[in-house]
């Protein structure tokens, strides 16, 4: 009675929910003296057994707007900053948002789940993502450590753009290498980020070398921008949101029918197509299915003939025009010969 007297005064919707009905059919006589709190119809449901929940969550849902999609939701960019244990990605989240969000420590395992973190600023609106460091798969063994590692994946599938932190003192290993891959295949704009480079011992030329050894530790997503911070000091993480803002924009990229097909042409006359046993390859034109990452359908005659090599070379020749820096390209190959749709 003391709470129903409370919730009353405080003018709020209240749905009034008897639990322990576990019996299905008519509820419990019980049940209708609670029609003397005053809080209108009771609902009964039983938590151990889920009966009831349905029509308790209906009623709950009742008092809920409808939700409207703002433009301003559209503009915020999130981003997830991913790598393995101890390369500062906590550290970076509370240097981006100016207060001790996430736990740092030396040891390793202490982000258990992505935390949300909004910040606003002359780049625009950003929410980062923190996540749980991923190591290998045979050496996750604790539960709660199997459960981090599959809302990292959940973070990556959400983010628009991936901050795939690197360890600047210990350099490139190959769980980054697979660390990228979840970005790579999920389709999202990425930035390489070699945190602690203020305390790497540095020369004229140690940024330069060190860069060109990331490009081919990288090899497969050379087209990811490779940027050098400290979590610690703050370092050049002014550039990094911008970094962030131009992949974002290049993941979205939209372009005409009429200027792919232009570079279509203007490439199939420099590099002729694959031929094999006398049938060459042609493609009859391109048009893009869809953006995040930027999506090619190419129509042709034999897509057996249509081979890797020459869809890099396509992928090669937008990039040279349009950029698309940071972002994957997928190639869709539509195959339209005499009697085929």
């Amino acid at each position: 009675m003391e709470v129903a007297e409370l919730l009353q005064k405080s003018g709020k919707p209240v749905i009034l929910c008897v639990n322990k009905c576990d019996s299905v059919g008519e509820p419990p006589a019980e049940l209708y003296e609670f029609y003397n709190l005053g809080l209108g119809e009771p609902y009964p449901v039983s938590a151990a057994h889920g009966h009831g929940t349905g029509d308790l969550l209906d009623k709950a849902l009742e008092f809920f707007p409808e939700p409207e999609h703002s433009e301003e939701e559209s503009e915020v960019v999130h981003v997830a900053v991913i790598g393995k244990p101890n390369v500062g990605k906590s550290s970076l989240v509370n240097r981006i948002s100016g207060y001790e969000r996430s736990i740092v420590s030396d040891i390793a395992g202490t982000t258990r789940d992505a935390i949300d973190s909004f910040v606003e600023n002359e780049s625009g609106k950003f929410v980062f993502i923190d996540t749980a460091g991923l190591r290998k798969k045979s050496r996750v063994d604790d539960q709660i450590e199997k459960y981090s590692v599959l809302r990292a994946g959940m973070a990556v599938d959400r983010a628009d753009v991936c901050v795939i932190m690197i360890d600047g003192i210990e350099g490139f290993t190959e769980q980054d290498s697979k660390v990228a891959s979840l970005a790579l295949e999920g389709g999202k704009g990425c930035i390489v980020a070699v945190n602690k480079w203020d305390a790497v011992e540095k020369d004229g030329f140690t940024m330069d070398s060190y860069r060109k050894k990331l490009m081919k530790d990288f090899a497969f997503m050379s087209y990811a921008p490779i940027i050098f911070i400290s979590a610690a000091t703050g370092q050049r993480i002014d550039r990094l949101f911008e970094l962030i803002k131009y992949v974002h924009s290049q993941n979205t990229m939209r372009i005409s029918n009429g200027m792919l097909n232009e570079i279509l042409a203007d490439a199939t006359a420099r590099v002729q197509p694959p031929t094999d046993r006398g049938k060459r390859l042609k493609i009859y034109y391109m048009t893009q299915a869809s953006t995040r990452p930027p999506t090619f359908v190419c129509f042709c005659n034999r897509a057996d003939l249509f081979h890797f090599s020459y869809q890099r070379y396509l992928e090669n020749q937008i990039r040279s025009t349009f950029g698309l820096e940071g972002t994957p390209v997928r190639f869709i190959i539509r195959e339209r010969g005499e009697g085929k749709k």
